[in-house]
């Protein structure tokens, strides 16, 4: 399929450089007409038949000529094209798409600008060459200054997307006052609209689906690119367990995009955009930037956006939340299974997964045991509970 549109590609350039070839003999033709001697042009005087004029003879032959020319070097065009397309494309491959935006756009700026200083001197012998010297200096110039100050560009922008919120938040209150519906006050609107960054971990860990399925998720859920990114090299990786994590972490994003009512955008932000050398820090970034919150279950990234003021919502936290709050002085029947940390431990597990730590409880591995709650240890990471044996459990 490719090799055959690869030939009609390149019949049709050599086409067009057929016709191309053709166009500039019948120019070159007339440029040869005050270099041929006059009774070449007259007839009965010339070895040329008398049904054929001299000047017509010649632009058949210029005509022909440039054109058997064009057609020979169209494959070194279409070689040089085809270069030209794999430098653009190597150089482009690590740009982001608001860079190229802002470019273009700067470039844009930048030759508007450079015609309306030429229009006056059109008239003069030297205005050609003017307006083409200013559309390269100043179209190369507004792509270039642009580029730098992209950044400005969402300040420049900023009161036109006000005005269209605005007038999406009247037209969505006029269909609300027809259908007699309640109407929401700006700060409720504001709240509402909240956006959540998922970082690669939450992703991964897959709870955010069954969360988000359940309807407590509200707002736009945000996935940068470079975690797309760091989940496609986990799927690519040697290494088994890793490469399973990293496959269902993109079901993960899959599924939730197919979920109707979850409004799920794919950030295309890169790493240098954002000035950030890892995930981490490039997630801090774009919360900060957006004035999002961040969902994970990464402790240390928990910790680092905590610090630069970023929100961070951990779904550990929340889960440690949903269990069942036990109380100093309950008891409860416990399997210790293998021995603590510390000396003379025991450690076993609740029905929900929280790790409960039996003081003096080594002497009772592989046994059964009523213990009696005394303390519990809480942290984003997960939550411990401690408690003393009191009798043994015969089955």
């Amino acid at each position: 399929m490719t090799e055959g549109f690869g030939k009609i590609v390149r019949m049709i350039f050599s086409g067009l450089v057929l016709l191309l070839g053709g166009m500039i003999g019948a120019q070159a033709a007339h440029l040869i007409f005050p270099l041929v001697p006059e009774e070449w042009f007259m007839a009965g005087k010339s070895w040329l038949p008398l049904w054929l004029p001299g000047k017509i003879f010649i632009t058949i032959i210029s005509v022909v000529l440039f054109a058997f020319l064009g057609l020979i070097l169209s494959p070194v065009f279409l070689r040089l094209f085809g270069l030209m397309g794999a430098f653009f494309e190597t150089h482009l491959k690590n740009t982001s798409w608001s860079e190229i935006t802002a470019a273009t756009i700067g470039m844009i700026v930048g030759l508007i600008i450079a015609n309306l200083l030429a229009l006056p001197f059109s008239d003069f012998p030297f205005g050609s060459y003017l307006a083409v010297i200013l559309n390269i200096v100043l179209g190369y110039l507004g792509a270039r200054i642009l580029l730098k100050r992209q950044s400005d560009l969402h300040h420049v922008l900023g009161p036109i997307q006000g005005l269209k919120e605005k007038i999406s938040m009247i037209r969505g209150q006029r269909e609300r006052r027809d259908e007699g519906g309640m109407q929401l006050s700006a700060e409720e609107r504001q709240w509402c609209a909240g956006r959540k960054i998922l970082d690669t971990s939450v992703i991964i860990d897959g709870r955010i689906l069954d969360v988000a399925r359940t309807g407590f998720l509200e707002g736009v859920i945000v996935i940068p690119q470079f975690v797309l990114l760091e989940l496609q090299a986990v799927a690519d990786s040697t290494d088994p367990a890793r490469r399973t994590r990293g496959r269902r972490g993109l079901d993960v994003v899959n599924e939730l995009q197919q979920l109707g009512d979850l409004q799920v955008e794919i950030a295309d932000t890169s790493l240098k955009t954002l000035r950030a050398e890892s995930v981490d820090s490039g997630l801090v970034a774009l919360a900060d930037k957006l004035g999002g919150q961040i969902l994970t279950t990464d402790y240390n990234l928990n910790k680092l956006a905590q610090i630069q003021g970023i929100r961070v919502l951990n779904v550990n936290d929340l889960a440690n939340a949903l269990k069942p709050m036990l109380l100093p002085g309950e008891t409860i029947i416990i399997d210790v299974i293998r021995e603590g940390k510390e000396p003379h431990q025991g450690v076993g597990y609740l029905d929900d997964g929280t790790m409960f730590v039996v003081e003096d409880g080594e002497n009772f591995i592989g046994k059964r045991v009523e213990v009696v709650v005394t303390s519990m240890l809480q942290t984003s990471a997960g939550r411990m509970v401690f408690g003393r044996v009191r009798k043994e459990v015969r089955s």
